[in-house]
């Protein structure tokens, strides 16, 4: 038990860290085994300004834009770096897809090219990356203001969840493994890492991760019932069709979505067991002969503070990416219980509740865990 009774500043606080960089490292070169799309052989990707447009063969029908917009671009990186060529930005009539530039703007295009020779350039989109990076600096730098070390591990833990989501979490759906069992597995490694770089190796780690987890083991259950009993395709998920047109169709999508429920969920469950936890470790330290009883009923009054506000997180987090969709339903009068019966509609109450029922439940679970692997222990305080 000594490796777990180390102080703060102890190798069992630092480990996490140094386990943490080491995977960062080894995920930064891993291979997702999709680099190498074969519609990007050939090409070149670099950040171009636009010199002028042609706008002569698009057409305008009200708000809609189709046909092409021509545009002469000068490449500021790249092998053709300086040089200036006419590009094509195709339009579709989507509002939400296509784009329109002016002179000026940066763009990030895909030259495909034979040796040195230009065949055609495609304008992608409009250059964000810059600033991309400037707002990712500023997060990174108030975090490091704010929280200092704390800070810093917060980062990492950010970066490793990012780095496994896509050079793990991704491919291996993309290689048709077993969605449901390889999200937990994903879930259960990001917990430890995420929850021990905040405690370090020791109980208060065990407490949460093991709370945190049965929570998640419950709204993975409840979300594979209920996705069933509200008979809800997978290919409800945005571009999921288009997956399966790409060549994908041998891809479980219902049980992928019923994966992403609990997945969606598991940040909030994760911040509610931490606290929880810090919180029966706080009455401990202040109550040394506090028995187990105690602890778990105090763990038991904080959750259900806490759960005021954490069962409308979800809600709200959902909610807020359908604003659009509830105005069109008002500004068409469509009628309510058309509205909850909708196939898309039911999929995010699913998604809403029984992620909360995940919250709701991590509390007991976190208080019991807690409870019982921090209190009574006065001798090793």
């Amino acid at each position: 038990m000594k490796f777990f009774q180390k102080s703060k500043k102890g190798i069992s606080y630092q480990l996490p860290v140094v386990f943490s960089l080491l995977l960062i490292a080894v995920l930064l070169f891993l291979p997702t085994g999709y680099e190498d799309a074969v519609i990007y052989k050939g090409t070149e990707r670099c950040s171009a300004e636009v010199v002028s447009v042609d706008d002569s063969k698009i057409i305008s029908t009200g708000l809609i834009k189709s046909g092409e917009q021509s545009c002469r671009v000068r490449f500021e990186g790249g092998m053709f770096q300086g040089q200036e060529a006419e590009g094509v930005n195709m339009l579709t009539g989507s509002l939400q897809t296509d784009k329109i530039f002016v002179p000026g703007d940066r763009v990030l295009v895909v030259i495909s090219h034979k040796g040195e020779e230009i065949l055609s350039v495609n304008l992608i989109d409009h250059y964000r990356i810059d600033k991309e990076a400037i707002l990712a600096g500023c997060f990174v730098v108030l975090l490091f203001v704010f929280a200092g070390v704390s800070g810093i591990r917060a980062i990492l833990s950010f970066v490793l969840t990012v780095l496994t989501i896509w050079k793990v979490l991704v491919p291996a759906y993309l290689n048709g493994m077993q969605p449901v069992l390889l999200g937990l597995g994903i879930v259960l490694f990001l917990t430890i890492m995420i929850i021990t770089l905040v405690y370090g190796f020791d109980r208060r780690s065990f407490a949460a991760v093991s709370g945190s987890f049965l929570g998640i083991l419950t709204t993975c259950v409840l979300g594979m019932i209920f996705t069933d009993a509200f008979r809800i395709h997978g290919a409800i998920m945005t571009n999921s069709e288009s997956l399966i047109y790409s060549g994908y169709e041998h891809l479980n999508l219902t049980q992928i979505f019923m994966a992403s429920i609990f997945i969606g969920a598991s940040g909030a469950v994760m911040d509610l067991s931490v606290d929880i936890t810090s919180a029966v470790q706080e009455v401990v330290l202040k109550k040394p002969d506090i028995t187990k009883k105690e602890a778990i009923l105090s763990g038991m009054t904080v959750g259900r503070a806490a759960m005021g506000t954490m069962t409308t997180t979800l809600l709200l987090a959902y909610s807020g990416g359908s604003i659009a969709l509830l105005m069109v339903f008002m500004a068409q009068g469509t009628p309510l219980d058309n509205i909850l019966n909708y196939k898309y509609i039911s999929s995010e109450i699913l998604d809403t509740l029984v992620g909360s029922f995940g919250l709701v439940t991590v509390a007991p679970f976190t208080a019991l865990t807690s409870g019982l692997v921090l209190a009574g222990r006065k001798g090793e305080q």
